[in-house]
């Protein structure tokens, strides 16, 4: 079976859930402003922490759904050299676990590459995603790998430019092949030397999955690729372009429209301060720092999922809002129409309301202090993703460079304003320098839009249900259509 692996929108959630997106980085500063707060509420009791001043609508269905599974699959490690290239370093402990359920003697074994967040957030895969789906189908063990840097798989104790070195694609690839080299399972040697290993993953994992099979034929026997990233960029603009040309025209519409006159009254002199304080945004110094504050609800759109668990419904609340007419406003002469008033009462709800009291809105919105970002050395998987972004994948996501093509965001919002997070995050170190701009070509190298495999297929597909037959037709239909070429590829091994 020979499929191309493309490039395709991922899935993953931007909802306020079990843990931020790590999509809203893309967006550089003003992301990382957006994923703190976020993740702020996860982190205090709302009850004795920091108040408020309007409750957000929270998600907690996947924090609720984890507790339990970390109970049910205890986590095991695997030592890791820090260095592929020089183990005198020292090593680490990568963490992994395991799902044996449904293994029958002489099964494959299935993976799930952990990506670019705590590996624990893909255990629903393990016990009732994809890797349950296709290990009940074939008798096979199914396993979760925590990516290097991020989770408990941490080999350094704090996050600098210098510690941060070892964060590559190489070594990454590299922690998983030494992995599935050396994996023995209650004695019984399962090492992909002598068993087929399936390799899967989603989005950024997704693209390792496709890298993994063509670096290391001989160890994946075949590798799952879902909306693989295999093409990096460094201008990302055509993120936003797919969601305006997909979606709902009339809301779009209305975005396109509000946005196009937030930018020509932010060049009226004297405008910016009261327009800012139409969307509770007063005192935030920057006008690119306000207009990037605009993009939040927009991640909303890859925040949809057939499962309800995952989803949410923000951006039709969102589009329902910023649609809903009305009179508009008049600030001085300038008169303000309804879908920038709309919109403005939207983000003054959902976004400016995370920002905590004691704290101010430059406090939480602004991106120019480069303190804000330098000084936090603990180790987070915003920063660890933000290194990568600004080493080798790029992705960042500003407004068009066309003026004459419809943009959803603001025309301020440039590809020096999303991308100068790199230089205010990781200053040049003694051992490593961030480059101006990505490496993306390391990336592209292996293959890029091209990237073509025997065993590879080009995610919604990973998330289950334990009750198979409540999911939607469609999906039903992909995961038997996965579970179909998994058998074949089987039988070609040797072990159907």
């Amino acid at each position: 079976m020979l499929t191309r692996l493309i490039e395709a929108l991922c899935c993953a959630s931007l909802a306020i859930a079990a843990t931020p997106s790590h999509d809203l980085l893309h967006l550089g500063g003003q992301g990382i402003n957006l994923w703190r707060l976020q993740d702020r509420i996860r982190a205090v009791d709302l009850r004795s922490g920091p108040k408020l001043a309007v409750q957000p609508q929270i998600n907690d269905s996947q924090t609720s759904r984890l507790l339990p599974l970390e109970k049910k699959y205890p986590a095991s490690y695997f030592e890791q050299p820090i260095d592929h290239n020089d183990t005198a370093i020292g090593t680490f402990k990568q963490r992994y676990w395991v799902d044996d359920r449904f293994y029958e003697p002489g099964g494959p074994v299935f993976v799930v590459d952990g990506g670019e967040t705590s590996g624990a957030d893909r255990l629903p895969f393990l016990d009732h995603g994809i890797l349950a789906i296709l290990s009940n189908a074939t008798g096979g063990l199914s396993i979760v790998l925590e990516h290097r840097y991020y989770g408990e798989s941490t080999p350094v104790d704090e996050f600098t430019t210098d510690s941060l070195r070892w964060l590559t694609n190489e070594q990454a690839l590299e922690d998983s092949a030494r992995f599935m080299r050396n994996f023995n399972y209650s004695g019984i040697d399962l090492s992909a030397t002598n068993t087929p290993w399936i390799y899967y993953g989603g989005s950024y994992a997704g693209a390792r999955a496709a890298h993994m099979r063509v670096l290391y034929p001989d160890l994946v026997y075949g590798a799952i690729a879902s909306s693989a990233v295999t093409h990096a960029a460094i201008d990302y603009s055509d993120y936003f372009e797919v969601i305006r040309r997909t979606n709902n025209q009339t809301c779009v519409e209305h975005i396109v429209s509000a946005v196009a006159t937030i930018d020509r009254i932010l060049d009226i002199p004297l405008m910016s301060n009261p327009l800012k304080a139409l969307f509770g945004l007063q005192g935030l110094k920057h006008d690119d720092d306000f207009v990037s504050v605009l993009v939040e609800p927009l991640g909303a759109v890859q925040a949809q999922n057939w499962d309800p668990v995952e989803s949410t419904d923000s951006w039709k609340r969102f589009c329902e809002t910023v649609s809903s007419g009305g009179a508009g406003r008049q600030i001085g002469l300038v008169k303000i129409p309804a879908e920038v008033v709309n919109y403005a009462n939207w983000i003054r709800k959902e976004v400016v309301s995370l920002c905590p009291e004691g704290m101010t809105v430059e406090d939480c919105f602004g991106t120019y202090d480069d303190s804000k970002f330098r000084d936090d050395t603990s180790p987070s998987s915003w920063k660890a993703w933000t290194f990568q972004v600004c080493n080798t994948w790029g992705y960042f996501m500003p407004a068009p460079s066309d003026p004459e093509q419809p943009s959803l965001l603001s025309r301020r919002i440039t590809l020096e304003y999303t991308s100068k997070i790199c230089a205010q995050t990781f200053p040049p170190g003694k051992h490593h320098r961030v480059p101006p701009l990505p490496r993306v070509e390391e990336v592209n190298r292996l293959g890029d839009y091209a990237l073509e495999s025997d065993r590879g297929v080009h995610h919604w597909d990973q998330n289950g249900l334990e009750e198979g037959w409540r999911e939607p037709g469609y999906i039903r239909k992909i995961h038997r259509e996965e579970v179909a070429f998994v058998r074949e590829w089987l039988r070609d091994y040797g072990r159907v």
